[in-house]
């Protein structure tokens, strides 16, 4: 169970600093997966959570700022100052940056999403003091220069054209775009080839002075750390920056559900020459707060999550129409998506069109079976529990907690509300969520009766 207790801290001296804010969140056995905030003056958080066992560090700073952020104009900005991070600061170049990791064998990224942006390094717990300062430089001291806006334009363009030649990446997009238009989440977090073209340094500076002050920004770190060292690390880091001037200021809120956008019954289709059709059908799903979240999660696993499940035994294993068959879940503020993506021959389109949606009505109608329904429950927890087997998965976990719920939940607690999933409330998500008229998304060679039919399928 969540576990809270709270501490101050300050110097006694003439030069006294503005008290920070610590509390234990999750308390674990002999401090082992313990879960510690500290919120300093400024509003900037600082999570970690504790496993000695290990021998390595995983540090990251999150942004709450993500493409749903951006203007029509600015559509990419944030893909784009995550580019131009890694260009250099006052301190260190981009070789400086990159060489300073490289030597003592750690890794580094970041990447960017709907809702939020987060930069990372993996480091021996040794060389954290190393990760700590090289990413908060990046995050408080980037330059962004003119001549490296200009040279990482290309980079990002080329980006664009990698993914739009991967058609069963760009089919994501595409049915974002078909579920929720041209709206903020509708649209590509890269951008496009246009507004990309569009954006100049002063404009990504602005981007960046507005949504990177410490008020948006949440510091994390899992694996073998010390919370008052990184705490101490980090404060200094942001200090030196001139970062924490506003000591009054507090961190902001998690985004709240009342920008509601729920459409269904779309059809895009894109004619493309690729070996494939890659469609996605889907429907309006759930925000990541809603409570009933628990039983599509279940429901997702028993319909498209393993090997098992209805949509690959149906399309793949008793039919061998596709090779890949899967349905997910994406889950945002105030709303979510349900898809059922399949990569297969244009001539077996229709089909597996057809048995996709049969098996959707189906299981909206009739409900899962109570054996489907345990199985699914088992996985989704074993699962669960062996993505979070490396510092990087605790670092994500604990910064994505803070960032969007601003709450955590212990494993324990994590695999008891899963595990608390009754057949009945897997039966009542099933009518909502796939009860509903679904939209889809096909990127392939179709020819034109072929691409008429599709209505099909969406009726």
């Amino acid at each position: 169970m969540t576990s809270r207790s709270t501490t101050t801290t300050a110097r006694p001296s003439s030069e006294r600093r503005a008290v920070a804010r610590t509390q234990t969140l999750l308390k674990g056995k002999d401090g082992i997966g313990t879960v510690r905030r500290t919120t300093l003056p400024g509003g900037l958080r600082v999570v970690t959570e504790t496993l000695p066992s290990v021998r390595s560090a995983t540090f990251g700073i999150w942004a709450h700022v993500g493409s749903r952020d951006e203007t029509p104009s600015l559509n990419g900005a944030t893909h784009y100052l995550e580019h131009l991070l890694f260009k250099g600061t006052k301190k260190r170049t981009a070789l400086d940056i990159s060489a300073a990791i490289d030597a003592v064998g750690g890794e580094m990224n970041a990447f960017t999403a709907k809702e939020f942006t987060c930069y990372y390094a993996r480091v021996l717990d040794t060389d954290l003091p190393l990760a700590i300062d090289v990413v908060c430089d990046m995050l408080t001291g980037s330059l962004i220069l003119e001549e490296d806006v200009d040279v990482e334009r290309g980079a990002i363009l080329e980006e664009i054209a990698m993914t739009e030649d991967d058609a069963g990446d760009c089919v994501h997009d595409l049915f974002a775009h078909t579920m929720l238009g041209d709206t903020p989440l509708g649209r590509p977090v890269l951008g496009t080839v246009d507004t990309v073209n569009g954006l100049d340094a002063s404009r990504i500076r602005r981007f960046y002075k507005k949504h990177y002050d410490p008020r948006h920004l949440v510091v994390a770190a899992a694996g073998n750390v010390d919370h008052n060292k990184v705490v101490r690390q980090v404060r200094a880091a942001f200090e030196k920056a001139g970062a924490l001037k506003d000591l009054e200021a507090s961190p902001i809120a998690p985004r709240d559900g009342r920008r509601t956008i729920r459409t269904a019954g779309g059809l895009d289709v894109v004619d493309r020459k690729t070996e494939q059709a890659h469609v996605v059908l889907g429907m309006p799903g759930l925000a990541r707060t809603d409570e009933r979240r628990w039983a599509l999660g279940v429901l997702n696993t028993a319909l498209g999550g393993g090997m098992s499940s209805r949509l690959f035994q149906e399309v793949r294993e008793k039919r061998g129409l596709a090779y890949s068959v899967y349905s997910y879940t994406s889950g945002y503020a105030d709303c979510g998506l349900f898809g059922v993506y399949a990569g297969c021959r244009p001539s077996q389109v229709h089909d597996v069109l057809r048995i996709c949606r049969d098996e959707l009505d189906q299981v909206a109608e009739h409900g899962l079976s109570d054996d489907e329904i345990g199985r699914a429950i088992g996985q989704l927890a074993g699962s669960t529990v062996l993505g979070l087997e490396d510092t990087g998965a605790l670092m994500n976990r604990i910064g994505k907690s803070e960032l969007c719920w601003g709450d955590h939940i212990s494993v324990d607690d994590l695999l008891a509300r899963i595990a608390a999933v009754t057949p009945d409330e897997v039966r009542e998500v099933a009518r909502d969520i796939l009860g509903q008229r679904p939209s889809l998304s096909v990127i392939g060679p179709l020819k034109d009766k072929q691409a008429a039919r599709l209505h099909e399928a969406v009726a």
